[in-house]
C-alpha cells in the first residue's frame, strides 16, 4: 500500500515524499522500480521504533504530514506470532507518535495548525457483521476478534489519545480489502491466482461464504490523498468501494478470468483446484463499510469497476508468472 500511494504521489505531484520502509519480507522494491532516481522520492530503510532516526529525518526534511503506513497486516501471521503484531503496529506506533508530537511541538503556531499525522487503519477493528447488520459507519464500536485488528485498535486507540491529550492534528482511515498488483501471495487474491498458475490446491477457510468489501488499491491512494488536504484534524474516514463479495465467489470469478486468459492445458477449469479447509480461529463473517462520510465531506469516489480491476489484477499476476517459466 505504502509503495502503491508513492507512486501515485509522484504521478500526481512534485512534492516530496520520504519513504521510511523497514524493507520486511513484505516490502516489494520492485513495486518502486518507476522511482528509481526520482527527484521527489527518497527511500530511507529504517524503522519507525528507531526514534533517533525518525526524529533526524523529521529535522532534515521537515515535512508536512506524517502518513503511517508501517503496519503488520496479515491475520493468519498474527495468529501464529502475535508478538510481531504487538511490536510493530501497537509499540511502533506509539514511538512514531512520540517522534512527531516531539518534531510538531517545536514548530510555528502556523506550521502546527497546518500539519497533519494521517493513520492508516483498517476496517477489521470494528470486528464481525451478520448478514442483516447495516454497514459500518465511523460511529461504529470497536470490537476486533483476532490479534492482527486488536492491534490496529489498539493503535488508533492511541492516535486518539494523542490528538485529545496533546492536540496533535491527526486524521485516521479505515479501509475495506484491496487489491492490485503487488499484493504478496499471503493474501487472497494474489494467493489463489498464484497457487492456480503454480497448478497447486486453492485454499478456501470453512465454507467460503466469509464476505468482504475490495477497493482498488489506486483508489485507496486517492481516498488518503483526499483525506490528507481535506480532512478535519481529530476525525475519523471509512474507505469503501461498495463491491461486498463472497470469498468463494471471488475466487470462482479469479477461475473464471484465468479460464478465459491462460486456459489450463487439460482445459478444465482451474475451480477444479479449489479446496475446502478448516477455518481459521476468529475468522469474522462478514464485513462491509460505509463511506458515505468521505464521499459526501470530502468529495472522494472510487473510479475502478471492479470487473475491470479484478481482470487488469489477474493480468497482471498472469504476466509475472509467464516471465518467471
Amino acid at each position: 500500500m505504502g509503495g502503491h500511494f508513492a507512486l501515485n504521489w509522484c504521478d500526481h505531484t512534485d512534492e516530496p515524499i520520504i519513504n521510511l520502509d523497514k524493507l520486511t519480507y513484505a516490502s516489494q522494491l520492485s513495486a518502486l522500480s518507476g522511482l528509481k532516481n526520482h527527484r521527489s522520492h527518497v527511500l530511507v530503510q529504517g524503522d519507525i521504533c528507531d526514534s533517533a532516526l525518525v526524529a533526524s529525518l523529521l529535522l532534515q526534511y521537515q515535512p508536512r504530514a506524517v502518513i503511517h503506513f508501517a503496519a503488520e497486516s496479515h491475520v493468519d501471521r498474527s495468529i501464529h506470532q502475535p508478538s510481531d503484531f504487538i511490536a510493530s503496529n501497537i509499540v511502533g506506533t506509539f514511538q512514531l507518535l512520540e517522534s512527531v508530537r516531539a518534531y510538531w511541538s517545536n514548530q510555528s503556531d502556523t506550521q502546527q495548525k497546518n500539519f497533519r499525522f494521517l493513520h492508516v487503519s483498517t476496517d477489521e477493528v470494528y470486528g464481525s457483521l451478520a448478514t442483516t447488520e447495516m454497514a459500518f459507519t465511523e460511529s461504529n464500536r470497536y470490537a476486533p476478534n483476532n490479534p492482527y485488528s486488536a492491534s490496529k485498535a489498539a493503535s488508533d486507540h492511541l492516535v486518539n489519545a494523542w490528538s485529545v491529550t496533546y492536540g496533535l492534528p491527526t486524521l485516521t482511515s479505515h479501509c475495506c480489502n484491496n487489491y492490485g498488483p503487488h499484493q504478496l501471495p499471503e493474501k487472497l487474491i494474489p494467493m489463489a491466482i498464484t497457487n492456480a498458475l503454480a497448478g497447486k490446491e486453492i485454499p478456501i477457510y470453512g465454507d467460503g461464504l466469509q464476505s468482504r468489501d475490495w477497493l482498488y488499491v489506486g483508489d485507496h491512494c486517492e481516498a488518503i490523498a483526499t483525506i490528507l488536504a481535506k480532512g478535519q484534524p481529530g476525525q475519523t474516514y471509512n474507505v469503501g468501494a461498495d463491491t461486498q463479495l463472497r470469498n468463494i465467489d471471488l475466487v470462482t470469478t479469479l477461475c473464471q478470468i484465468l479460464d478465459d486468459l491462460h486456459p489450463r492445458p487439460d482445459k478444465t477449469s482451474y475451480r477444479s483446484q479449489i479446496t475446502y479447509i478448516n477455518d481459521r480461529p476468529g475468522h469474522d463473517r462478514r464485513y462491509a463499510i460505509n463511506s458515505h462520510k468521505l464521499r459526501t465531506q470530502l468529495g472522494w469516489q472510487p473510479k475502478e469497476d471492479f470487473a475491470i480491476g479484478i481482470k487488469k489484477t489477474v493480468g497482471w499476476y498472469l504476466k509475472q508468472h509467464c516471465r518467471d517459466v
